[in-house]
């Protein structure tokens, strides 16, 4: 296989950016965004902002791609822009909670199998196992290289717009689905409890992190066959995601009520009952087995790319910039993430709720490096690249980013103080370690 054969074209690259955003969230976070929302105009107003913040992270990250293209992109900007040690701190704890998130999504995924098969979850054995197994899979997947891994993703992403689609069509079949259950303890507000304001920057929280993901596509800035291909994927992607989540949430409202939808659990599965009935709820665990199997293969992808970027920084061991001589495949890295995906399983959901403070983290990692287009543009660091009249907005855009996200961390502050220390605390040990270990390499 040629290396240009090897590299990912602009629809690729835009189903990737629709896989790092599309997770579960949106078949079950709209129910918990009605019950804070207050009213219908703040439901849909909060869903519309969200998505007007996505296309100016998408605009700024598509800038950001063109001026410093390269693999493990997204830890490049913090070790360029700032110092390897912010690099370090930042993407070695990301690296750690994207395999939580992974080892959490492919016990989740394992639930909808047992209930597929069986009408009823299963025990611990049934879903680490359903879970390793996919891993594994999407393991050997990617051992054959980004051409190979990138075509399953294609398919799986198509599958899962597909399920997308259909459920917004749900619409259509002019019926309503009653809730088979609610979120127990889930908060619930109203304007009577809360200014219309408050409730606002509460719902903020969670839409922004439903739309978030996209700003890791940069991790393949080396592997596309255009430079330029990298920002119109990043933006064609996040065009694809803001329309389908404003419409799906549309359906959710008329099939199922707004009212109604209130921490209602699997508004999902109660769109894909509107076409298929009593069996509406098997399709849809399928449909969402595919889904997470979606997940895996992207996370299996992008992350040991940031792994290869620290260690020809020389922040990482050096084993992990090995590159199989045939297909070019990360073993090392992709071979140490999927063994850390695989041990956390056996820690089982209750991970999840230890890493709360990703949120906190993750609005932080957003802000900041956005905020490195500016010390990109300062640089006139391939200049040359950059190139139509839209592009004198873009500064304006991301000041609106960063200032989004950065609102974000303040309300993820207010609302879990106590997961915002956590978050600092494990940077600062982090930091510790890069400068332990790591410092007088460099």
């Amino acid at each position: 296989m040629t290396a240009r054969s090897n590299k990912l074209n602009l629809f690729d690259l835009s189903m990737i950016v629709v896989s790092l955003v599309i997770g579960m969230g949106i078949f079950r976070n709209p129910a918990s965004v009605a019950a804070t929302s207050g009213n219908s105009s703040i439901f849909f107003l909060v869903w519309t902002v969200g998505g007007l913040i996505a296309l100016c992270g998408a605009l700024t990250y598509a800038e950001i791609g063109l001026r410093l293209p390269s693999m493990g992109g997204y830890y490049k900007v913090f070790a360029e822009c700032y110092h390897p040690a912010v690099g370090f701190t930042v993407n070695a704890l990301i690296l750690i909670s994207n395999a939580a998130s992974l080892a959490v999504v492919a016990l989740i995924g394992a639930d909808y199998v047992s209930d597929l098969l069986f009408g009823h979850p299963s025990g611990i054995l049934f879903n680490t196992s359903i879970s390793i197994i996919a891993v594994a899979l999407f393991y050997c997947v990617n051992l054959m290289g980004l051409k190979t891994s990138s075509r399953t993703q294609n398919v799986l992403i198509v599958i899962k717009i597909g399920l997308v689609l259909l459920l917004i069509a749900s619409i259509f079949k002019g019926v309503v689905v009653e809730p088979h259950g609610y979120e127990a303890n889930a908060p619930l507000f109203t304007l009577a409890d809360k200014n219309g304001f408050s409730l606002f920057l509460i719902c903020l929280i969670p839409v922004c992190f439903s739309y978030g993901g996209y700003q890791q596509t940069i991790n393949f800035g080396a592997e596309v066959k255009s430079t330029k291909i990298l920002s119109k994927g990043i933006f064609i992607g996040i065009i694809i995601v803001v329309g389908l989540y404003l419409l799906i949430n549309y359906s959710y409202t008329q099939v199922i009520g707004y009212d109604k939808m209130k921490n209602a659990s699997a508004i999902g599965s109660l769109l894909c009952e509107a076409w298929f009935g009593k069996a509406g709820g098997k399709v849809f665990d399928g449909l969402m087995f595919l889904s997470v199997l979606a997940y895996v293969n992207i996370l299996l992808m992008s992350n040991p790319r940031v792994m290869f970027a620290m260690s020809e920084d020389k922040v990482f061991p050096k084993i992990f910039s090995y590159r199989s001589p045939k297909n070019q495949a990360l073993v090392a890295g992709l071979t140490t993430f999927a063994l850390i995906t695989i041990i956390i399983t056996f820690f089982g959901k209750g991970v999840d709720n230890i890493l709360n403070f990703t949120m906190f983290l993750d609005s932080i990692g957003m802000s900041t490096s956005a905020a490195t287009i500016f010390i990109l543009r300062k640089r006139l660091q391939n200049q040359e690249m950059i190139t139509g009249a839209w592009n004198k907005f873009t500064p304006l855009l991301a000041s609106f980013f960063v200032f989004s996200y950065f609102m974000v961390a303040v309300g993820v502050i207010i609302k879990d103080p106590k997961a915002a220390v956590i978050g600092v605390g494990l940077l600062a040990i982090l930091l510790a370690i890069y400068y332990l270990f790591y410092f007088k390499k460099k």
